[in-house]
C-alpha cells in the first residue's frame, strides 16, 4: 500500500497543465485589472486598431480586385 502511495505522490504527469492553468488565470486576472485601470479608454483603442485593420484589408481586397480584371 505504501509502494502505491509514494508512486502517486512522486508522479508528476499532470504538474505541466497545472502550470498552464495558474498562468491562465494570472492572465486572466492581469486583463481584467488593466480594462478596469482604464475605464474603457482601452476599448475604444482597441476597436480603433481593428476598425484601421479592416479598412486596409477591404482596401487591399478593393486593389487585388481591379487589379486582376
Amino acid at each position: 500500500m505504501s509502494e502505491t502511495i509514494n508512486r502517486y505522490v512522486a508522479d508528476e504527469s499532470g504538474q505541466g497543465i497545472t502550470e498552464y492553468g495558474a498562468i491562465l488565470a494570472f492572465v486572466a486576472i492581469l486583463v481584467a485589472v488593466v480594462f478596469s485601470i482604464t475605464q474603457g479608454a482601452l476599448t475604444a483603442a482597441i476597436s480603433k486598431a481593428f476598425s484601421s485593420v479592416v479598412s486596409q484589408l477591404n482596401n487591399l481586397s478593393n486593389v487585388a480586385a481591379s487589379a486582376s480584371s
